[in-house]
């Protein structure tokens, strides 16, 4: 619903104080990762990046500092020739992620963009997430069932049970209650 994808059925939603009603998906200040990343196998990485841009018709100048820059937040600088099928799932992921930034929106929309790494490669990139999310300083909403990803990544979580939001807490509160929670259907960061 926030990236425009569905309607809401009730209720209404704003991003920075602008009311989202009636405005389409591809008019709206978000961005989204997916859980597959959907990286384009036959573009390399600066390609990839730039491909939201070629709407906005910038000059080839200003489309190449902008790509350099994203991909300079998500640590490939120097990656850009590479092909798709040359990259490790956490530099795919991180070029879902530079390829969603490179649009500059007020919202990022992740959903579960960590659920096809490996334990090791999920808390290293849980501390990027969240270094990336300071640096940038746009907002971050998470999508995960995973209770402990939510709270090493979150400064608000939203527990969800049946499509309608049960709880909503600030991380310091939440960790203290971990112990004590249900695991959540799905939680929002």
């Amino acid at each position: 619903m926030i990236a425009g994808f569905d309607t809401p059925t009730s209720g209404s939603i704003a991003v920075d104080g602008q009311p989202m009603d009636g405005i389409p998906a591809n008019r709206r200040p978000t961005n989204m990762v997916f859980q597959s990343y959907a990286i384009f196998p036959h573009l390399n990485v600066e390609q990839n990046v730039a491909y939201g841009l070629k709407r906005l018709k910038l000059d080839v100048g200003e489309e190449k500092r902008r790509v350099e820059e994203a991909l300079a937040q998500v640590s490939l600088t120097g990656l850009g020739k590479r092909r798709a099928t040359e990259l490790s799932g956490g530099q795919r992921q991180r070029v879902a992620l530079a390829r969603a930034l490179v649009m500059r929106p007020k919202v990022l929309l992740l959903d579960e963009p960590l659920s096809a790494l490996d334990k090791k490669l999920r808390e290293q990139m849980q501390v990027e997430l969240r270094r990336l999310q300071q640096a940038v300083g746009i907002t971050f909403v998470l999508v995960t069932h995973d209770q402990y990803e939510a709270l090493a990544m979150s400064d608000r979580i939203a527990v969800m049970f049946g499509g309608r939001i049960a709880q909503v807490a600030s991380r310091r509160k939440s960790t203290s209650a971990r112990s004590t929670a249900r695991s959540p259907t799905s939680s929002a960061a």
